[in-house]
């Protein structure tokens, strides 16, 4: 049985109660830890009404607890969803765990707290010293992000041969893809030979490059952004990259948006996550949530030969 550590997200948001109504049936098919210490626990479930499970296994970090305010953006909830992540690493760099899952923090009150990354994807490049690549999906479908939490005006000049190489092989060494990826274009028409556009010509030298490296051909591209999500082409590919991060994500969760989950690779451990936010608009309301994207993350290790 994998051992998973679950970093408890945002405790003023919905994560901690997907934790709570998914642990028995999960909990069957993976030993779980839960960053999160019994003060915060039980403060929680109370709000909740939600029973702790007896098997509910939880992990002290260093955060100090503090008043849990359902739907608010708070420097303490920031300071503790950050904690709790660095404690579920830090298990995986012992050892400990076989994988951890993220459940979803507030970026803003990561922010308030002083901590200097956007999100988990940013830290975790920071922790390893390693350039962690952010994908997103199901296996209907996964989409990997070239490039990510930028300004639309930056995206073009961040596509350079030698980066896009880099990104190119190190998405190929992690996943052994079995079949062709898809490597999107930038531009409309993916520049129509170079009239609206000629950041493609760098995106073939850099597919080139890559191909020369692995020995054989493996990336298609690059592809007409505007068909390449629909079903004719989807027919062929499974996974994609994206240059920008709605490029790929739009049509990724018009698609399949309960479902899709974000998985980091090119990292030295495991980590997966919920392709969702905090909902502090339902955050302990009662309302129905859709445990379908926490339900994956887990399924996506138990299923994964690849534990890094």
């Amino acid at each position: 049985m994998k051992k998973i550590a679950v970093s408890i997200g945002d405790l003023n948001g919905i994560g901690i109660e997907l934790a709570l109504r998914n642990h028995t049936s999960l909990s069957k098919a993976a030993e779980i830890y839960y960053c999160i210490d019994q003060t915060m626990l039980a403060q929680a479930a109370n709000l909740l009404h939600i029973p702790i499970p007896e098997n509910f296994q939880t992990v002290e970090n260093s955060a100090a607890p503090f008043t849990i305010q359902p739907g608010t953006i708070d420097a303490q909830s920031g300071a503790y969803s950050y904690a709790s992540f660095q404690k579920a690493v830090n298990m995986a760099k012992e050892s400990e765990v076989d994988a951890i899952v993220t459940l979803p923090i507030h970026k803003k009150a990561w922010e308030l707290a002083g901590i200097s990354y956007k999100g988990h994807t940013d830290a975790l490049r920071d922790l390893f010293d390693a350039e962690a690549i952010m994908m997103l999906g199901c296996p209907q479908m996964y989409v990997a992000l070239f490039t990510e939490h930028i300004p639309l005006r930056d995206v073009a000049n961040s596509i350079t041969e030698t980066d896009l190489t880099r990104f190119l092989l190190d998405f190929y060494q992690t996943l052994k893809p079995q079949n062709s990826v898809a490597v999107l274009g930038v531009n409309p028409h993916a520049g129509d030979g170079g009239v609206l556009g000629d950041e493609e010509r760098i995106i073939e030298k850099a597919i080139q490059n890559a191909h020369c490296s692995i020995g054989y051909h493996i990336f298609d591209g690059p592809l007409v952004p505007d068909v390449a999500f629909i079903p004719q082409t989807r027919a062929h590919y499974t996974h994609y990259i994206a240059m920008y991060h709605d490029q790929g994500l739009a049509p990724l969760k018009a698609l399949y948006f309960d479902e899709g989950i974000n998985i980091s690779l090119n990292l030295p451990i495991l980590r997966t996550s919920v392709d969702h936010g905090t909902a502090f608009d339902i955050a302990y309301s009662g309302s129905k949530l859709s445990s379908l994207s926490y339900q994956n993350a887990i399924k996506y290790i138990l299923e994964s030969a690849i534990i890094q």
